[in-house]
């Protein structure tokens, strides 16, 4: 039998041509060698998207891996295994079996090379977001509502209370208190998941569906269902898998089904919980709920809230304060029209003023009867009281938007400038300015509520009002958000209606036997985020005098012929109709201002577009677009918004195209290379023209951007950096894929003078030693990167330093000094992958980086300490001598996957680091202790202090690992500080869970 198994192997070897098997033979080891040497690049990759997806997971959403990336991570285990598999074989192969044995591993090597180059993009991100316990919602302060919430509260306690109903009229603050529990209730964690939904006066309940999916972060699974029943059991099984919860159902006017929506019902086993707001008691007892009251406030506490917000100058005038006390009565005790009239009523010292304001209100209440016209009529005292008759428009405009909508800000001033609300001042930023200035008018006035930094909303009650005003004149139809199938009936669309909305509904067909008569006044049409797929030619003929159209997200194909007979329209919005493909001749539209084809399909520039020659905003961000016309561009000497595709190569732009346009205010667009980049940007400053904001790119390579003013250069060969002019007020720069780039700055480069930069991001470049070169600091007056808040470095494989000092051609050393306003400002500084980096910060820094707040280092191999010091600082301290290390600004240290780091600091470092929030360190296996701290006011002892709000976040067995021979006493100090790191997903072997969902770290990506 010993013979019979080279015998078949001979056979099978045979089967080979002589030639191959030959080559097998011979070079055996240079095949094994490749073998094992592309399955460590294997087994590294598959090591480094792990660990950056553990960075990815940890973020305060609790992402989830994306299903490619799981997949990708699961066949690279198994291709490892079957690897070992082949190299078990040729290790116990016979001498005759080699070819047949070589042939396996050439295949083998192959395989893995082929799936290497199938590896997930890690830049594009690993992961997404994914369920969490909820995010705290924006609210205003509780004035004398507090009896109310203790009692909801109380009962949400109670095991034996499912379902609450919280009922009482427009405007008493039954939401604002609600808002406060729910914000409440995440910051107990008695529940897992604590769901808010709007359900407003237009019940639907695909739309209800939709939310709760939504706030479960789990809306693509309904998306694909029609079928009501079936997405009800989805959504059941959805809400019984979030465990134990609390529901909110906010504005309800009619009673729910919970069995038609597959909103489980409340009970012992499933601890769930059901709250919801109505203003009808009915409501609260037809759903079987414990009923709670909210009553308007007491006449002291209504003086309070008002007193609040009416500001500190009335306050203090003894003279207007019985009269205010009189004009608080009439607001009967509810807080929306309290600080409503409040805020119209703000910094008024006149007496008489506020005689006549109480003589207003007590003639409104009067002449109304019944409780909801009564709140009404004292809202409709606020907006008769805004002096300005634009501003009132602005105000009524937004009631266009659906129901408990959020507006984001800019579009609603977009939309103001659109309307013609905000004269014509000549720039877009003194438009935009004035916008502000109303907006801030309409908060301040409390007609508006600031929902985020982005975003305003109207409450609902305030939205009734503006409805009552817009049925009478101006004439608007307003049917926004209610999930209309089809246009209103023809009745509906009377001749002096001005403006109508229908955005946001489920129209999808424009019915010939429903289309409007003659609307001879109307100027607005609003379909926006509709499926519309097709508009017959007679709709606009009926619309002579229609100004703006908006029929953004739709899913139109093209537009009639008859759109162009509406010579008055100044606005048409396409934006996102990614079926939208054929534009009629625009050449009659001469009064046409704005035109909006982003996200669309158009391959030419629509015909007539030359003889456009009021044009201000044109954004022809389309992928598909194939040229832009030689000479179009400088006809258009208005244009004050002009954005192309950055990522179409064939719309690159020439400066001698851009340069006639001298009203240019926001331009987004591509240059041809960096010679017409500089070509255009000292156009610019020449004519001391500064955009006020821009997204200007060179190169294949796309990266998106978070700030106003950036310059992107991306995979440009041959370029090495020293060629760029830049704007004066650059904000961000993006360097990808530039592989002959060896430093960014040094004493002869422009970017030292980027004065304004904040963001710097530099990834997958080749040739990076350094980020800064300078040749003698001494010498030089400049300070690079004096404003710069964040610095970002991605897969730079030869990037040794921050900042390097060049002596000669091809010599350099680490610098020993540094301008002391380069880098003063950095907030936070990402490095992934860096694999020649072996000190982050070294000491000499240190001194510049008084404002850094958060470090991040992911994966960088050879780094072996985050903050070092020279060694002639010990020598000349003598080596027992403690060196300090000064970050007093710092919160975060996160370090990630570093294999070779040994220290955090020098060996004899101590940190002096009050501010320290958190360290968080992931497989990091040689960092064996944890520097000691000492206080930054007053020497203290050192080996007995942590920063007062430190924690350290790490798996459990680093932590046991970690060595305290030196300081023993330090463990107990730490000990209580250490949280053991949880996530979910499974790496490896391991098998982690994550607490409550509240881990949190900071993940590139």
């Amino acid at each position: 039998m010993e013979y019979v198994e080279p015998v078949v192997g001979i056979a099978k070897c045979l089967g080979t041509p002589v030639c191959k098997y030959l080559q097998y033979h011979r070079k055996m080891n240079d095949y094994v060698r490749k073998f094992k040497r592309m399955r460590d690049e294997l087994n590294c990759k598959m090591e480094d998207i792990e660990l950056q997806l553990k960075a990815e997971l940890l973020r305060p959403l609790g992402n989830i891996p994306k299903k490619g990336v799981e997949n990708w991570l699961k066949d690279a285990k198994e291709m490892i295994t079957e690897a070992q598999d082949v190299e078990n074989k040729v290790r116990n192969g016979r001498y005759l079996c080699r070819a047949w044995n070589e042939k396996l591993v050439d295949e083998k090597t192959r395989e893995m090379k082929e799936f290497l180059d199938k590896a997930p993009n890690a830049s594009e991100g690993l992961a997404m977001d994914g369920p969490s316990g909820g995010l705290p919602l924006p609210t205003s302060e509780l004035v004398g509502e507090e009896a109310a919430k203790k009692e909801i509260w109380a009962c949400l306690m109670q095991k034996e209370v499912k379902k609450i109903g919280v009922w009482g009229m427009g405007g008493v603050g039954k939401t604002t208190i609600m808002k406060h529990i729910h914000n409440d209730l995440l910051k107990e964690q008695r529940f897992k998941i604590v769901i808010w939904v709007t359900i407003s006066k237009e019940f639907n309940v695909m739309k209800v569906q939709d939310n709760i999916a939504s706030a479960l972060e789990a809306k693509e699974y309904l998306d694909k269902e029609e079928d009501k029943l079936r997405r009800a059991a989805i959504l059941s099984e959805m809400l019984k898998k979030a465990g134990k919860h609390v529901l909110i159902l906010d504005d309800v006017w009619d009673e729910v089904s919970l069995e038609e929506v597959g909103i489980p019902e409340p009970s012992d086993s499933n601890g769930c919980k059901l709250v919801l707001t109505t203003r009808s008691e009915l409501v609260c007892k037809y759903m079987g709920c414990t009923v709670i009251k909210v009553r308007p406030l007491s006449a002291q506490q209504a003086l309070t809230l008002f007193l609040s917000k009416v500001g500190p100058n009335i306050v203090q005038n003894q003279t207007i304060m019985p009269t205010l006390k009189l004009v608080v009565k009439e607001c009967a005790g509810l807080p929306l029209t309290i600080v409503v009239v409040a805020g119209t009523l703000k910094g008024e010292e006149d007496p008489l003023i506020w005689k006549n304001a109480l003589r207003e209100l007590k003639e409104r209440i009067e002449k109304v009867e019944g409780v909801e016209a009564k709140v009404i009529e004292r809202l409709k005292f606020s907006f008769d009281h805004l002096k300005d008759e634009k501003v009132k428009s602005c105000f009524l405009h937004c009631a266009l938007y659906p129901e408990d909508f959020g507006i984001e800000k800019d579009e609603l001033i977009e939309c103001w400038i659109d309307e013609g609300f905000i004269d014509d001042m000549g720039t877009r930023q003194e438009m935009n300015d004035k916008g502000q200035v109303i907006l801030k008018k309409l908060e301040d006035n409390c007609l508006l509520e600031n929902v985020s930094s982005e975003r305003v909303k109207m409450h609902d009650a305030v939205r009734d009002m503006a409805l009552s005003i817009t049925r009478m004149s101006p004439r608007y139809m307003i049917q926004a958000g209610l999930q209309l199938e089809e246009l209103p009936e023809k009745k509906q669309w009377s001749p002096d209606i001005e403006k109508v909305s229908l955005m946001y509904n489920s129209i999808s067909e424009i019915s010939l036997d429903v289309l409007p008569t003659k609307c001879q006044l109307l100027t607005t049409l609003l379909l926006q985020h509709n499926p519309i797929k097709k508009i017959p030619y007679s709709f606009f003929i009926n619309m002579p005098c229609l100004c703006v159209l908006n029929l953004s997200y739709t899913e139109i194909e093209s537009l009639p012929n008859s759109i162009s007979e509406l010579k008055n329209l100044t606005t048409l919005l396409l934006r996102g109709c990614s079926t939208f493909r054929d534009l009629p001749c625009l050449s009659m539209l001469q009064e046409l201002k704005k035109l909006d084809l982003c996200g669309t399909k158009i391959e030419e520039v629509p015909e007539g577009m030359d003889m456009l020659i009021k044009v201000r905003y044109l954004d022809l961000g389309v992928h598909t677009l194939k040229e832009i016309p030689a000479g179009l561009l400088p006809k258009l000497v208005h244009l004050q918004h002009l954005s192309f595709e950055v990522d179409n190569e064939k719309t690159s732009l020439k400066a001698v195209e851009i340069e006639p346009l001298k009203k240019l205010e926001c331009f987004t667009g591509r240059f041809e290379d960096i010679n017409e980049l500089n070509k255009f940007i000292s156009s610019m400053q020449q004519s001391k023209k500064n955009l006020i904001k821009y997204s200007l790119q060179v190169g294949s390579v796309i990266l998106g951007g978070v700030r106003d003013k950036r310059v992107t250069i991306g995979g440009v060969e041959n370029w090495k950096g020293e060629l760029i002019m830049h704007p004066i007020e650059i904000q961000e720069l993006n360097i990808v894929k530039c592989d002959y780039l060896r430093s960014l700055a040094d004493d002869n480069s422009s970017f030292k003078n980027a004065v304004d930069l904040r963001v710097w991001r530099i990834w997958v470049c080749e040739g990076i030693e350094c980020v800064v070169s300078l040749s003698s600091f001494a010498s030089s007056s400049a300070h690079p990167f004096q404003s710069l808040e964040e610095l970002d470095l991605r897969n730079l494989p030869k990037l040794s330093a921050l900042i390097m000092k060049y002596e000669g051609i091809g010599s350099a050393t680490t610098s020993t000094s540094a301008p002391s306003a380069t880098f003063s400002h950095l907030k936070r500084i990402e490095v992934w992958s860096c694999s020649s980096m072996k000190t982050l910060l070294p000491h000499w820094l240190l001194p510049n980086l008084q404002n850094l707040e958060e470090i991040l280092v992911v994966t960088c191999r050879q780094l072996v300490e985050i903050l070092g010091a020279a060694t002639s600082e010990f020598e000349e301290k003598g080596s027992d001598a403690l060196i300090k290390f000064h970050l007093p600004k710092l919160r975060k240290l996160e370090l990630w996957g570093l294999r070779n780091l040994k220290s955090i600091c020098s060996k004899s470092g101590v940190m002096v680091c009050d501010s320290l929030e958190l360290i968080d360190v992931t497989s990091c296996d040689k960092l064996k202790r944890i520097h000691p701290f000492v206080p930054l006011v007053g020497n203290g002892q050192p080996f007995a202090y942590a920063p007062p709000s430190l924690t350290i976040r790490s798996w459990k067995e680093w932590w046991e690992s970690l060595e305290w021979d030196d300081h023993p006493n330090f463990k107990n100090v730490l000990q209580p500080v250490w949280k053991e790191k949880r996530s979910i997903f499974y790496v490896g072997e391991e098998k982690d869970e994550r607490a409550g969902g509240k881990e949190v770290g900071a993940g590139g990506g």
